[in-house]
């Protein structure tokens, strides 16, 4: 303990020691390991002490002062209680003393998540671990000024984190559209109506100083960030290369992960699947093509094939959902979802023989016709992929609920997860 009685803290210079020089070195050590611990324990990947410690290649005194440091961060929660775990590596029937347990601080800080589409915005706060801490939906038409309906969302947000009293480490918004790098615009809101090129990340930093709220704001892809959110938390974890594409409210999206960072190529475009022909007589694309991936595997494309009128009651997503869950053996509904889904293992299939993916995880619609028929929507894939013919790729469905607002908040953690100390300064 030091003086005021809080645990030690990495780099303290009040913390006992007999060789001080021993212990600036293990301390200016664990100071450099407070990133990497963190998010060790945010990804799930560090139960315990003693997985830190193996983790992190470092002495126990050292993981011990670094679990201390980001405990007296608020960040996680060390418990030293006798449980199930045991033994150096804390897995049951070791020897010696059980290592201490650790998890996020539940009553920690948290991230503002935000994301639009094309029925409407949701707003989120999002903890350590990726675990949602409150939400407040809002149904709005979305307007074609990106100003109003980012200001809408920033405040449902403002609104949530008032109710919380909880510190905000930053905020994080995903869009329909690819945002470009640098300059953080949405290149191609084809199912908004905002204008191509709108400057949405300046956009919502300035809503997000307005309403008071501290730290970075950042933007992406609403489907670069579900697979983000996927590979720490859901079903894309300890995959190397991890292929993730999805239909939300309108279009076809995709992403790829490469050894845990997202591949967005040189300037964020990257992965722009919707624009795979898929059938080169079928439907007209809003990028000017036809059979586009973005208007042969969408929720619209699945209710016109079954011969229903979309109705305005609730988001294009949501009548598919329903319709394919409700009535799956209706004729027309079983062969729209045939149709469907060959044609996404048609895109699947490209893209594995360019990306050779150790993993594909479907979202949105596509995650419901995988749950429909995934014995035809594997057959497809190996039977056009030379890949998929030697081995298989696993597909996987998505697991997260609200996959691109914790892909959202994970833009904000990432300035604590690189350094603790220097961003809740």
């Amino acid at each position: 303990m030091n003086g005021n009685g809080a645990p030690p803290r990495v780099g303290d210079a009040t913390t006992p020691s007999v060789s001080s020089t021993g212990a600036r070195t293990k301390l200016e050590r664990g100071r450099g390991a407070l990133g990497p611990a963190l998010e060790l324990v945010h990804t799930g990947r560090a139960p315990t002490r003693a997985v830190l410690t193996a983790e992190l290649g470092v002495t126990r005194a050292t993981a011990g002062a670094v679990a201390a440091e980001l405990e007296a961060l608020g960040l996680i929660r060390v418990d030293s209680r006798p449980g199930a775990s045991g033994g150096a590596g804390g897995t049951g029937g070791g020897q010696g003393r059980p290592s201490h347990r650790l998890s996020v601080a539940e009553d920690g800080p948290v991230a503002l998540a935000a994301q639009v589409h094309s029925d409407g915005f949701r707003a989120a706060l999002v903890g350590l671990g990726g675990r949602i801490v409150a939400t407040a939906p809002g149904k709005v038409t979305v307007s074609a000024d990106p100003a109003q309906v980012l200001g809408a969302v920033v405040r449902a947000g403002a609104e949530l984190l008032a109710d919380s009293g909880r510190r905000c480490v930053g905020a994080g918004l995903a869009v329909p559209s690819a945002v470009a790098e640098p300059d953080g615009t949405a290149l191609n809101p084809l199912h908004l109506a905002w204008p191509a090129g709108s400057p949405v990340r300046d956009i919502f930093a300035e809503c997000v100083k307005d309403a008071g709220i501290d730290g970075p704001a950042l933007t992406g892809n609403d489907v670069n960030l579900a697979a983000l959110a996927e590979h720490r938390h859901g079903a894309g974890r300890s995959a190397q290369h991890l292929l993730c594409v999805a239909t939300g409210h309108r279009g076809v999206g995709g992403a790829l992960v490469l050894d845990g960072r997202l591949h967005s190529g040189s300037s964020g475009l990257a992965l722009e699947v919707g624009h795979l022909t898929v059938n080169p007589e079928g439907r007209a694309c809003h990028c000017g093509g036809r059979g586009c991936l973005d208007v042969e595997a969408d929720p619209l494309a699945f209710l016109t094939a079954a011969g229903r009128s979309p109705g305005p009651e609730v988001s294009l997503l949501q009548q598919a959902r329903d319709l394919l869950r409700e009535e799956p053996e209706e004729p027309a509904v079983r062969a729209a979802t045939e149709e469907l889904i060959d044609r996404l293992g048609l895109g699947l299939a490209g893209l594995v023989n360019i990306l050779n993916p150790d993993r594909i995880i479907l979202g949105g619609l596509h995650r419901e016709l995988l749950y429909a028929d995934p014995e035809r929507l594997r057959a497809v894939v190996a039977d056009r992929s030379l890949w998929g013919r030697s081995g298989g790729v696993p597909i996987l469905p998505c697991t997260l609920d609200h996959n691109s607002l914790v892909g959202a908040a994970e833009l904000a953690w990432q300035p604590v997860l690189d350094d603790p100390l220097g961003a809740l300064a």
